[in-house]
C-alpha cells in the first residue's frame, strides 16, 4: 500500500475545483434541507423528499427546471392513478395486481414514445403509483389512502422546491452559454469533417466520425430544450436555435453528398483538392468574406458546359459554402443579441423522431409479466414486505426499459443495493439509535453527501454507482417520523428490495430486448418506408423533417457494439437521404420544356421501381443505374442549359444509388425480418 495515496492532496476534497464544490454543496444542502422541511411538516416518510431533491440534481438551471416539471406532472398523474386503482381494487388482491401491472405497462409503453422530460413524466407516473399503491395493500380505510397519497406528493414537491431554491442560491454555468459554445464548436468541426470526407480514401474512421457528428448535433437539441427553460432570452430565440441545428444537419448531408460525387467522378481536375483545402481554411477564418470564397470557387469552376459532373459538383459545393456563411451570420447575430432582440429566421419544423413500437410493446409486456409474477409470489406467500419487492421491480422495469444495456444497469443496481444494505445497517443501528434530534443526524449526513457528490464527479467510471448510492440511500436509511428501529423489519425490507431487482434482472434475461441486428433491420425498414413516402406527390414529412428523422434513426444505434448493424444503418440512411435531396430538387425543378419534365418524372418513377419497404430490387437497380448514366450522357449534349442542369442532377442520383449495389436483395432482407 502506498502511503502517498493517503495524503491530503489525494482526497476528493483537495482535488475538487470551485465548480465541483459548488455542485456538491448545492445538491447536498438541497437534500438535507428537503429532509428537514418534510420532517418538521410531520410527513410520515420524509426521506422521499430527500430522494426527490437528489433526482433533480442537474448541473444546469434548465436541466433542473425541465426535470422538475416532468417530475411534478408524473407524480400527480401517478398519485391520481394510485388513488383510482387502490381505491377500487384493494379488496381483491388479484384484481389490484392486474390493474397495477396494466398501468405500469402502459407507462412503460408511453415513455418509449417520447424523450426528455415527457418520457420522464410517464416513467414517474408509473413508479410513483407503485410507490404509493403497493405499500397500501393492507389498508382498508379510504381516508388513510388519501393521507398517504397526499404525503407522498408533498414529499416530492418539497424535494423539487429545495433543489430549485439551492440552484438560485448556488447557481451553475448558464445553459445558454453551453449551447452557444457547442454550436460554435460544431460549426468549426463541420469544416474538419468536410476535410476528412472529401479525401479519396475510405476508412472506418470516416464512418465513426460521421456518426459522431450526427450524435453531437442531435445532442445539441437537448441543450436547446434546457436553454429554453433556463432563460427567457433563449425562449425568444428558440426558433433561431432550432433553425441553426437544422442547418448543421443539412451541411452534414451536403458534405456526405459531395463525397459520393467525388467517389464516382472518374477524372476530377488536378487542382481540385488544393482548392478544397484552401476553401476550408478560408471558411474557418473569423471574418470570412463571401467575395473571397467566390474567388476560390472560381478557380475550380467548370470550363465546359458539357461536363455535367463538374457542373453538378461545383454547384453543390457552392451551395455548401453559402449554407456555411449563412449559418455563420446567424450565429454572430445570436451572440450579439440582447435579451429583447427579435431575430426572425426562416420557419423550421422541430426535429422529427421515430419510435420503435415493436420494442415499446415488448418492454410493456415485460413489465406486465414481472409485476404480475411478483404480485402472485407475494399473494401466495403472504409476504409482509412484498410491497418493497413490487416497488423496486416496478422502478427497475419502467426505468431501465429504454436504456442501451439494461442487464448491466440492473447488475449495477444490485451492487448498489447490497452496498446500501450494509451501510444503512451500520448507520441506522450504530448511529441513529443513539441520537435524539434531527440536526445531529444532519451533521453526519451533509459532509457524507457532499463527499459522495464529489466522488461522482471525480470518478467518471464509477459515476453511475455513486449516483445510484445517492438516490437510493434515503429509502434504505429510511428516516421516518416517528423513527422506527426494528431489526427484523429492516432486514426483511432490504431483502425484498434486492429480490425485486433480482426478479427484474431475470425478466430482462428471459424476455430480452431486441438485438442490435434486429433493431437495425427495423430502423432500415422504417427508413425505406419513409423514403417511399417521400416519392409520393404529397409526402408526410418535409425535406428538413425527413432529414432529421433519418439522423434520429442513425443515432439510435450509436452506442451499439454490432459493427455490421451500425454500418448498414448508416449506409442506408446516407443513401436515402442523398436520394431524397435529389428528389426534392427534381420536384422543385421547373422548365418550359415538356420533354425534360417527362425525363424528370421518369427518374422519380425509377426510384419507385427499385425501392420498396422490403428492400432493393437488385435487377431493377442495375438497369436503373445504366439508364441514369445513359440519360446523363445524352442530356449533357443537349443545346439547352436546363437539360445540362438536369444531367447533373441525374448524375447526383446515380452517385447516391450506386452504393446500394452492395445491399442484400429484397427477398433476403424480408426473410431476415
Amino acid at each position: 500500500m502506498k502511503f502517498s495515496a493517503l495524503t491530503w492532496r489525494n482526497t476528493p476534497w483537495a482535488k475538487a475545483n470551485a465548480g465541483q464544490w459548488r455542485y456538491a454543496l448545492r445538491n447536498a444542502i438541497a437534500m438535507c434541507l428537503a429532509l428537514t422541511i418534510a420532517y418538521y411538516l410531520n410527513l410520515d416518510e420524509p426521506y422521499w423528499a430527500m430522494t426527490s431533491a437528489a433526482v433533480v440534481s442537474f448541473p444546469t438551471v434548465g436541466g433542473v427546471v425541465s426535470k422538475s416539471l416532468g417530475r411534478v406532472a408524473g407524480s400527480l398523474i401517478g398519485a391520481m392513478a394510485s388513488l383510482i386503482i387502490a381505491g377500487n381494487t384493494l379488496n381483491d388482491p388479484w384484481l389490484f395486481t392486474f390493474a397495477m401491472a396494466s398501468w405500469l405497462a402502459l407507462c412503460t409503453w408511453s415513455s418509449s414514445h417520447y424523450q426528455n422530460n415527457v418520457a420522464y413524466a410517464f416513467m414517474l407516473a408509473g413508479y410513483t403509483a407503485a410507490i404509493i399503491a403497493f405499500p397500501m395493500v393492507n389498508t382498508v380505510d379510504t381516508t388513510q389512502l388519501w393521507d398517504i397519497t397526499q404525503a407522498r406528493v408533498c414529499e416530492v414537491i418539497v424535494g423539487i422546491l429545495c433543489g430549485a431554491f439551492m440552484m438560485m442560491v448556488l447557481p451553475s454555468t448558464s445553459d445558454g452559454t453551453t449551447l452557444l459554445t457547442a454550436l460554435r464548436n460544431m460549426h468549426t468541426r463541420l469544416l474538419e469533417h468536410a476535410s476528412m470526407l472529401w479525401k479519396p480514401e475510405t476508412t472506418d474512421a470516416i464512418r465513426t466520425a460521421h456518426e459522431g457528428v450526427i450524435g453531437q448535433i442531435l445532442t445539441m437539441n437537448l441543450l436547446r430544450i434546457q436553454a429554453f427553460w433556463s432563460h427567457y432570452r433563449f425562449r425568444r430565440q428558440n426558433n433561431l436555435l432550432n433553425y441553426l441545428i437544422h442547418q448543421q444537419l443539412r451541411m452534414t448531408s451536403v458534405i456526405s453528398g459531395l463525397r459520393r460525387m467525388l467517389m464516382n467522378w472518374p477524372n476530377p481536375p488536378e487542382n481540385l483538392w488544393p482548392v478544397l483545402e484552401a476553401l476550408i481554411k478560408e471558411l474557418s477564418r473569423e471574418n470570412v468574406h463571401k467575395y473571397t470564397v467566390a474567388r476560390l470557387l472560381s478557380q475550380i469552376a467548370p470550363n465546359s458546359q458539357d461536363d455535367y459532373r463538374h457542373q453538378a459538383f461545383w454547384h453543390r459545393l457552392r451551395y455548401f459554402c453559402w449554407l456555411y456563411l449563412n449559418s455563420s451570420r446567424w450565429m454572430r447575430e445570436l451572440g450579439n443579441a440582447t435579451p429583447v432582440s427579435v431575430l426572425t429566421p426562416p420557419a423550421t419544423a422541430p426535429l422529427a423522431r421515430h419510435t420503435d413500437n415493436t420494442e415499446a410493446i415488448w418492454s410493456a409486456l415485460r413489465t406486465f409479466c414481472v409485476i404480475t409474477l411478483t404480485g402472485a409470489l407475494c399473494i401466495s406467500t403472504q409476504w409482509d414486505s412484498g410491497s418493497g419487492a413490487l416497488t423496486l421491480a416496478a422502478i427497475s422495469c419502467v426505468l431501465y426499459s429504454s436504456v442501451p444495456s439494461p442487464l448491466n444497469s440492473l447488475t449495477l443496481l444490485m451492487r448498489t443495493l447490497l452496498w446500501l444494505s450494509m451501510f444503512s445497517f451500520l448507520v441506522k443501528f450504530g448511529l441513529m439509535v443513539q441520537i435524539t434530534d434531527l440536526w445531529q443526524f444532519l451533521i453526519f449526513l451533509l459532509p457524507l453527501l457532499a463527499t459522495m457528490q464529489l466522488l461522482k464527479l471525480q470518478q467518471p467510471k464509477l459515476a453511475g454507482l455513486w449516483g445510484q448510492l445517492i438516490v437510493f440511500m434515503g429509502s434504505f436509511v429510511a428516516v421516518t417520523n416517528p423513527p422506527v428501529y426494528d431489526l427484523g423489519d429492516f432486514l426483511n425490507d432490504n431483502l425484498a428490495k434486492v429480490i425485486g431487482v433480482g426478479l427484474s434482472w431475470v425478466a430482462f434475461s428471459i424476455l430480452r430486448p431486441g438485438s442490435d441486428s434486429r433493431k437495425s433491420r427495423r430502423h432500415i425498414r422504417a427508413l425505406r418506408r419513409g423514403f417511399v413516402d417521400q416519392l409520393s406527390r404529397k409526402p408526410l414529412h418535409s425535406e428538413h423533417q425527413f432529414e432529421s428523422l433519418i439522423y434520429h434513426h442513425i443515432s439510435q444505434l450509436s452506442n451499439s457494439k454490432d459493427e455490421i448493424a451500425r454500418r448498414w444503418l448508416l449506409r442506408w440512411g446516407v443513401v436515402l437521404l442523398n436520394c431524397s435531396h435529389v428528389v426534392w430538387q427534381l420536384r422543385g425543378w421547373e422548365t418550359r420544356s415538356d420533354p425534360l419534365s417527362q425525363v424528370r418524372d421518369v427518374c422519380i418513377h425509377t426510384l419507385r421501381d427499385i425501392m420498396s419497404e422490403r428492400g432493393v430490387q437488385q435487377n431493377s437497380l442495375t438497369k436503373a443505374l445504366l439508364e441514369l448514366q445513359r440519360m446523363s450522357d445524352s442530356l449533357s449534349h443537349h443545346h439547352t442549359p436546363a437539360a445540362r442542369e438536369l444531367a447533373g442532377i441525374i448524375w447526383r442520383l446515380y452517385c447516391s444509388l450506386s452504393q446500394l449495389t452492395q445491399a442484400p436483395p429484397a427477398e433476403q432482407t424480408a426473410g431476415s425480418h
